[in-house]
């Protein structure tokens, strides 16, 4: 098995070091050209600048009108900046990887950016090209780590700075810098934490990099996981699934993400907001409605305990608390209605 990289250490020094990092050598000064997007993208793009960086181009994307854009735009951050930015439909095309070349980039940094590049544009910079990833490789490669990372239950991830070769995630790595699950955690709250994360270790290995000694640990490619982008009808609820399942989709793809749906009476439901399973059992069937709580949650039962849903959402209609939803389909005496998790819309 390969050796373990270089772990972060919390305080923010880096392993090795008998103080903070080294500064970047007088005499560096590598050219960077950043392709980047998100808040990640960003960060980076600070992280980078805060160490001295000469990033002579920015390369994004433009932004896709059906997505919802909830972070912070690469583009307005470099441009503010002064730095030049580049937005192509294929970075990998003969021209644009050409307008790369005449940059005469030392270092290529991609933070989140949503092309893999080519064999073209990897060979240009001298110093190689790195990227910063959402999760500890080799688990996770491909999109959307932090949302799979919630659907999987899992308690521990984090970011991973590796350098990269012709496959997505593949490249050896340089450090690694863990961050905690909590269990009240969303896609949005630990977003936020890998963001810092993602700040906090390049701006320690980026002087490493730039002076061409930063460690190259080769991956465990047999314990690699992978996962594809995710898309809103990935979201839909199946109740015989376990109630910490449901949960833990429905922390995955809230706010500001499409959102956890099932169906009552050929309406999609949302399902926005739940609690932490207890250990509870039911004997009703999955996707029964039981009733309210003295918390004002929603309880359903699943294939493995109960769901306690805190904000739902039906059709076009406003967000309200489950005692709201059990008020309005009477079920204050009893049992209510069965949610259809393979159900559609009505007209």
């Amino acid at each position: 098995m390969p050796a373990a990289p270089p772990a972060l250490a919390p305080a923010g020094r880096f392993p090795g070091f008998m103080g903070n990092p080294p500064p970047t050598p007088q005499h560096a000064d590598p050219r960077v050209v950043v392709f980047g997007y998100h808040d990640i993208g960003v960060a980076c793009l600070e992280a980078v600048r805060e160490r001295g960086g000469n990033i002579v181009a920015v390369v994004t994307h433009e932004d896709d009108p059906g997505e919802t854009i909830w972070f912070a735009s690469l583009a307005h951050a470099a441009a503010s900046r002064g730095i030049p930015v580049r937005a192509p439909e294929n970075p990998n095309g003969a021209a644009f990887v050409e307008y790369i070349r005449g940059l005469q980039p030392d270092l290529i940094l991609s933070c989140y950016y949503r092309q893999l590049l080519g064999p073209g544009l990897l060979e240009i910079p001298r110093l190689g090209a790195v990227n910063v990833h959402g999760s500890l490789l080799p688990k996770y490669r491909g999109r959307a780590p932090a949302n799979w990372a919630l659907v999987h239950g899992e308690t521990l991830t984090g970011v991973t700075v590796h350098y990269m070769d012709e496959r997505a995630d593949h490249g050896d790595i340089i450090a690694q810098r863990s961050v905690p699950i909590a269990v009240e955690d969303t896609a949005l709250t630990l977003s936020r934490k890998l963001t810092a994360a993602a700040r906090a270790a390049l701006r320690e290995t980026y002087p490493l990099i730039a002076s061409g000694r930063a460690p190259r640990v080769p991956q465990n490619h047999a314990a690699a996981t992978r996962f594809g982008r995710r898309r809103p009808a990935d979201g839909r609820i199946e109740w015989r699934a376990s109630a910490w399942q449901i949960y833990n989709l429905v922390r995955a793809v809230t706010h500001p993400f499409p959102g956890a749906f099932t169906y009552w009476k050929g309406r999609r439901v949302l399902v926005w907001e739940a609690r932490p399973p207890r250990e509870r059992r039911s004997a009703h069937p999955p996707g029964q409605v039981l009733g309210a709580n003295a918390a004002g949650c929603l309880e359903v039962a699943t294939g493995g305990g109960i769901l306690e849903i805190a904000r739902l959402q039906v059709g076009r209609g406003s967000e309200i608390d489950g005692a709201e939803f059990a008020a309005a389909v009477s079920c204050g005496g009893g049992t209510g209605p069965v949610f259809d998790g393979a159900g559609g819309e009505a007209g």
